[in-house]
C-alpha cells in the first residue's frame, strides 16, 4: 500500500488544534487526514512538547542559537585580538631589523 502524500505543518497545525478544543477526536482526524491515529497522536506530542519548550524558555534568558552566537562573538573578537597583537610584534620586528616604516606611528 503506497504512503500518502505528507501533510503540510500547517494542516497539522490545524488537525491538532481542532483536537486540543475538542472539535474532533484523534480517530476522526485520522480518518479525514487519511493518516494513522498514531501519526496524529505523535503529531499532538510534538506540538505540546515545543510548547512546552517555549514556555520554559520564555524570557528568562537567551535561546540556545543565541547563546551559540555570543560563544562565537566571544571567540573572534578573542582572535581578533590575539591577530592585532601579533600585527604589533611582527612590526616592530620589521623596523628593528630594517629601520623605521614610513607608516609606523
Amino acid at each position: 500500500m503506497a504512503r500518502p502524500p505528507a501533510l503540510p505543518a500547517e494542516e497539522k497545525v490545524r488537525i491538532v488544534l481542532s483536537i486540543l478544543a475538542g472539535e474532533i477526536t484523534v480517530a476522526e482526524a485520522a480518518r479525514r487526514a487519511k493518516v494513522s491515529e498514531q501519526s496524529v497522536g505523535n503529531w499532538k506530542r510534538q506540538f505540546l512538547e515545543a510548547g512546552r519548550a517555549g514556555l520554559a524558555a520564555g524570557k528568562s534568558g537567551p535561546s540556545t542559537r543565541e547563546q551559540q552566537l555570543q560563544a562565537e562573538v566571544a571567540d573572534l573578537t578573542q582572535a581578533l585580538g590575539e591577530a592585532a597583537v601579533e600585527l604589533r610584534v611582527w612590526k616592530r620586528s620589521a623596523e628593528g631589523r630594517l629601520g623605521p616604516s614610513r607608516t609606523s606611528r
